[in-house]
Formats: structure tokens, sequence, C-alpha cells
């Protein structure tokens, strides 16, 4: 029977109902509320419009914050209200139905094992870069979350010591660097010393600097501003070094990249490969992995929570 899979994020609460074999039938959206009460019935109204027109078996919840290891309770979500809350237990008796917990990213790491680029992987990396980075890791074909369920935090690993501040308060770390936030960082660092080359950025920066993101550099990129494919290539650097050092711990078969940034990967996608190449530990005596862009899109966190859900609902995982 399908399930509902639910990506509850800062801004939306984007919902879906999903079958066995990863197909989205339906979806629902609302904005999420930042009080605690009011979130959880935000959620119960889109399950309810879905079960209005479907029949399902379990809901799964994919949130970008801490999940306890038992996936029944949140402990901390930055963008959410939850703290140290039971919320698989209060919304399984609201809606009267078997509810588990995911972070999102190990929901996509999910989704693009069973019905995606790491489809049949034993050992493989799932690396979103948005706003900042999120990522999963598949251990003997099974997601793996460490002892308190919180891994991997791949993004706040140290790429750069006394680099630029990051908001978990160390400094240096691989998302700082290499994300759409950082696109757009370094993009603005470039401008101050050769805002000659990009007057479409250097205009746009010297009347709202706040209009140079992410996806403006990436845009300026594709259609050719030097000072924006600077940007794009410091990006691919970083991602490079990164994986490599992601490798040297895991050696993975295959690497996902996901995230809105992804849309960009022709830019930078192949330089990043160049870069892991040269950076990994005995790259020349050694296989690599296979450096894969998602195929689940925007859709995958709730492809991959639904999914668990229904499996869990089985005594699968």
């Amino acid at each position: 029977m399908a399930a509902i899979g639910i990506d509850v994020g800062g801004t939306s609460i984007r919902a879906g109902v999903v079958d066995g074999t990863g197909d989205v039938l339906d979806t629902a959206r609302t904005g999420t509320p930042r009080d605690e009460t009011a979130l959880e019935e935000a959620i119960a109204g889109v399950v309810a419009d879905l079960r209005s027109r479907h029949e399902v078996a379990a809901v799964g919840l994919a949130v970008a914050g801490f999940v306890g290891s038992d996936r029944t309770s949140v402990m901390f979500a930055p963008h959410l209200p939850w703290r140290t809350a039971t919320v698989a237990e209060h919304m399984s008796a609201r809606l009267g139905l078997p509810v588990t917990l995911e972070h999102d990213a190990n929901a996509a790491t999910f989704a693009e094992y069973r019905f995606g680029a790491a489809r049949g992987a034993s050992v493989g990396v799932f690396v979103a870069l948005g706003t900042g980075i999120g990522a999963g890791l598949l251990l003997g074909g099974e997601l793996f979350r460490g002892a308190h369920g919180v891994a991997p935090e791949l993004g706040h690993l140290c790429l750069v010591p006394g680099g630029r501040q990051c908001p978990c308060g160390k400094s240096g770390c691989w998302e700082r660097y290499c994300s759409g936030t950082a696109l757009a960082a370094t993009a603005i660092e470039l401008l101050a010393t050769r805002p000659e080359h990009s007057t479409v950025l250097a205009r746009e920066a010297a009347g709202d600097p706040g209009a140079v993101t992410g996806r403006r550099v990436a845009g300026a990129a594709r259609d050719g501003d030097p000072l924006a494919r600077r940007a794009m290539a410091e990006l691919a650097r970083w991602l490079g070094e990164g994986l490599a050092l992601v490798a040297d711990v895991y050696d993975p078969e295959v690497v996902v990249i996901g995230g809105g940034v992804s849309a960009s990967a022709p830019l930078f996608l192949d330089d990043a490969r160049e870069t892991y190449l040269r950076a990994v530990t005995g790259g020349k005596h050694r296989p690599h992995a296979r450096i894969r862009t998602a195929q689940l899109g925007d859709e995958a966190a709730i492809v991959g929570a639904a999914t668990l859900a229904a499996e869990s609902g089985r005594g699968v995982v």
C-alpha cells in the first residue's frame, strides 16, 4: 500500500503519496507555522487532504534537524519549533497511522539508493548542495545514522582552518565554501577586488548586496560572466577537495550530488571530479567513486520518507 512522505521545511511543508515503486501519485503543500501546535495541525491538514483521495498505510516525516536514533523524536531543528519532542507519538495518535521520522538528507539518500542514482550501491555518499550541505551515508546498503542518530554532518568538516565563519560556531566548514551561500560569498569577495570582471554582478551588488545570491551567480556563470565562472570554479575546487576527504574515510563506490546547486552541475562537476582524483589519497593506485547527479530532484526526501515509513511498518528497516 502507498504511504505519505512529508518534507517538513523551514518555509513550507510538502507532502506526497508514494507507491511501492517510488512514484509520487499526488501532492499537497502548505506553509510552515512557527508554533509547535500549529505546525502539527498543518501536517495533519496535508495528510487529511491526501487521505481524502488515497488509502495509505503510514506517514514518514523528513526533518532538517537532529532526529533521535529511534526515529521517533526530534532533538533539535534550527528552523522548526520542535525541541526534544516526541513527534512520532503525537502525530501517530492524531492521525491514526504509524509515523516515522528521518533526517531529510537521510530520506533523500534512501530514495536515491532505492530508486535513483545510488541504486544497488553498498557504500555510497549523498551530498546535497543547497543553502548549506546536507549529507547521507550508506554502509552495507543501509543508512548510517551514528550512535545518536545525527550522522553524518559532512557540511561541517573543517576544510579551511581559520576560514569563513560558520553559523555552527566553527570556521572553515566545507559548506562555507561549497554551497549556494558559499557561491554568493565567493562572488562578493571577488567583486571586492575585481569588480571590472563582472559589470552585471557589480552593478547589482552596488544597488543591493543581497541581490548577489547563489542562484544569481549560477545564472551569470551560465551566461558566460567571467567572475561568476571564477566563483563556480572555486565551488568545484572545494567540492572535489571535500569529496576526496570523505573518500579517504569511507571509500564509497558512488557519490550522488543533489540539492538546488546541482541544477548547475554542468558548470562545475567535471572540474570537481578532476580535483577529487588529484586530492584523494593514492589516487593513481585505487578504484574511484562514481560521482553522479541525483535523479529524483526535490521529491527525493518525500519519496525516501514515505518508503522508509512503509518499510518500517513491515519490519524491513
